[in-house]
């Protein structure tokens, strides 16, 4: 950034401070932070619930040695909060209004299935990795849900850029 100065009729640029750019990275850096957040979180109950109908919520707990359902909810919250902020930090360039901010969603909780369920849950657990069954399946479209609500959200928040 620059601003413009007359100085005995000519005009000179001075470079605004290290401060107030690094002001402005942490604003856009929070701003993404939050809407990956509350992303997170409203894509993580939509699926929470899905979950909890299911009776999953035991096996979520078990990767910090539980086997609480209210565990199971808030490792599965964190987890949805930490994984909504990483992808609005990532994604936030690309995630212009629904029309993007759906299929990235999208295309992110498939991801996300596919490293989660498929390959590092079942690792901690000392099941088979990728198995490919109902449950699973139903995972996806857990996934999937959580994605498009994540992108909803976060393209909602996203709207309103800093100045």
């Amino acid at each position: 950034m620059t601003d413009a100065r007359r100085d005995s009729g000519r005009t000179t640029m001075r470079t605004t401070t290290a401060a107030t750019t690094a002001g402005l990275g942490r604003a856009a850096l929070l701003q993404r932070v939050t809407a990956g957040v509350v992303g997170g979180l409203a894509g993580g109950l939509v699926f929470g619930v899905m979950m909890q109908l299911m009776d999953m919520m035991g096996m979520v707990a078990q990767l910090v040695g539980s086997s609480s359902v209210a565990v199971g909810w808030v490792v599965h919250l964190a987890i949805s909060a930490f994984f909504g902020a990483a992808f609005t930090v990532a994604l936030a360039g690309l995630i212009h209004g629904l029309s993007r901010a759906l299929p990235l969603g999208a295309v992110y909780g498939v991801v996300l299935w596919v490293i989660g369920p498929l390959l590092l849950m079942p690792a901690f657990l000392g099941m088979p990795l990728f198995v490919i069954n109902d449950t699973t399946l139903l995972s996806l479209v857990g996934h999937v849900a959580f994605g498009l609500v994540l992108g909803l959200v976060a393209a909602a928040m996203l709207r309103r850029r800093p100045a």
